[in-house]
């Protein structure tokens, strides 16, 4: 029994000696040599197998979760994917080269331990993999168990809302760097990430921020420099594009994220796609920012119980096809879909800083400074790198360049499950200009705590102005499932930036890789019956049903 079976209390099934075999030679098409680690319980060499294909190394830490799968007495294929863990080729950030996934599954059907069907496991860009091999069907494909990966990268993580995710892309090339410039080694990284934290503060200031990777890397990072000059949905972004791929995914799809995670839109996106698809998929949300829910028992047991469900032909799984954990509660409910039946419900910006559930009188607008030179920060949330999470935003709501609209104490509990918007009528001196949107609970000794957040780039003429320069701004946030408790109050915060979760708006309209030049704008938000600003909260009739 393993140590991590032993902190998270997950009895093995299998308990037997596990058996590795160090880089496998897998060949692609191409001659390009994969290699490969694999791992099986000694008295079962024909065991089903687990197939994960990752660029972050093989060994150390992955030695910990194959031993896991193994001791449910399966097999893991644990696959360095090209240009990483000491396979031949080049690594390319999120463009994968395509025919390696089906010259991969060649190779297992070749092998005389290859039982006929596999399951896929894996977080982030593990799960982005599993996206990438549904490419073309493949029949021993039984279950692919997907953690914070969506099918696409453009909209859900380089570009959300329109605006370049500067701090998660430079943590991201940060790790990657850090790991190959490691060689491999745990111990290594780990020493890295620890000065890590001073090293990206001080490169997501860079300007031009073409200059942002070789503050991190020393050098020129080519994704990187792709990033950043394919500022619009282009043929770059199509080839990381695989939601077209949902036709050949498994039979059993289990997706699970975090209501911090900065994923979690596109994998709500690709939850419905999978299920008009008619094929079976449990949904798991849970209270965690990017890839934290990965070791905990909550998850691991649902994961574990997936691949049971695909290999023995038993149904482990809960009954109900939808687990939530739910803020504020602090508990785990079920429902029979995502999102579950709510009633949207509008809470109206109000002059000097209210929020309620009828529409504001007329009253003159709202307005701030905003100053690219001292960016509105961002402050835990979907960021990575930097403290993600949720926080306490009292120090945010303390600037002058963020408004705040604020409740009174409610009466009751409100549980608020699923997808929230907002539309802000607004008035900006720059054409070029962003809009953010968060959405707090306040305790009643006044700590705010964000739930969840989202911003829209403004262009010259999207969205139009009215013939008094009023543009209509919609702004998708995050989902939420959180329980407002009687005496807290609710906060909505407007705000310009969230820098460096979204990159400052320059002011200027230039290129976003080559920009040096910094205009500030003078921003109003209007709250009047002619301009009805508003966040849309989906409320729910109870908790849902308790696990």
């Amino acid at each position: 029994m393993t140590i991590l079976s032993r902190v998270l209390g997950l009895r093995p099934i299998h308990p037997h000696p596990v058996v590795i075999q160090r880089a496998l030679e897998i060949p692609m098409a191409d001659g390009v040599v994969l290699l490969a680690d694999r791992y099986y319980p000694r008295d079962r060499p024909y065991a089903p197998l687990v197939l994960i294909r990752s660029p972050y190394g093989r060994g150390s830490a992955n030695d910990l979760a194959a031993g896991l799968i193994v001791e449910r007495g399966y097999q893991v294929l644990l696959q360095s994917l090209r240009g990483t863990g000491g396979s031949g080729g080049n690594f390319d950030g999120f463009t994968m080269h395509q025919p390696d996934g089906p010259s991969t599954v060649d190779w297992l059907r070749r092998q005389s331990w290859f039982p006929g069907m596999f399951a896929t496991w894996g977080a982030s860009y593990l799960g982005y993999a599993q996206w990438e091999l549904a490419a073309t069907p493949v029949p021993e494909w039984k279950a692919a168990i997907i953690q914070d990966a969506p099918s696409e990268f453009y909209h859900g993580f380089m570009y959300p809302g329109g605006a370049f995710a500067l701090g998660n892309a430079l943590a991201w090339v940060q790790q990657t760097e850090t790991m190959f410039d490691s060689g491999g080694s745990l111990w290594r990284q780990l020493a890295g990430q620890l000065t890590g934290g001073r090293v990206l503060a001080r490169a997501v200031d860079a300007l031009p921020v073409r200059e942002a990777d070789h503050a991190i890397a020393g050098r020129r990072v080519r994704h990187f420099q792709q990033w950043i000059t394919h500022e619009n949905f282009d043929k770059y972004w199509a080839g990381m594009d695989h939601r077209a791929n949902v036709a050949n995914m498994p039979p059993l799809v289990h997706l699970a994220g975090g209501w911090h995670d900065f994923f979690l839109p596109g994998m709500l996106a690709d939850h419905a796609a999978l299920r008009a698809t008619g094929r079976r998929v449990r949904l798991l949300i849970g209270p965690w920012g990017h890839g934290k829910g990965s070791l905990t028992r909550h998850y691991l047991r649902e994961a574990l119980s997936t691949l049971d469900t695909a290999f023995t032909g038993a149904d482990h799984l809960p009954p109900a096809p939808v687990g939530l954990h739910l803020g504020g509660a602090n508990r785990w409910v079920t429902h029979a879909d995502w999102p579950p039946p709510h009633q949207p419900t509008a809470w109206y910006l109000h002059p000097h800083g209210g929020l309620r559930t009828e529409p504001a009188p007329e009253s003159d607008p709202s307005t701030y400074h905003y100053d690219p030179a001292d960016p509105t920060p961002s402050l835990g949330g979907t960021i990575v790198g930097l403290r993600p999470g949720p926080k306490d935003n009292r120090p945010l709501e303390a600037r002058a360049d963020v408004l705040t609209f604020t409740s009174p104490p409610l009466t009751e509990d409100l549980t608020v499950t699923g997808p929230v918007t907002a539309t802000l009528h607004v008035r900006s001196s720059n054409a070029c200009t962003d809009f953010s949107v968060r959405l707090c609970d306040v305790h009643p000794r006044g700590r705010s705590t964000n739930l969840c957040d989202g911003l829209l780039r403004l262009r010259p003429g999207d969205p139009a102005a009215d013939e008094q320069g009023v543009r209509t701004v919609h702004i998708r946030l995050w989902s939420a499932g959180h329980v407002f408790r009687r005496g807290h109050r609710i906060r909505v915060q407007v705000a310009s930036g969230a820098h460096p979760r979204h990159i400052r708006n320059p002011g200027t309209g230039e290129p976003l890789a080559e920009t040096t030049t910094l205009r500030p704008a003078e921003q109003e938000v209007l709250h009047d019956p002619g301009h009805p600003s508003a966040v849309v909260l989906p409320v729910v009739g109870g908790l849902g049903a308790q696990r």
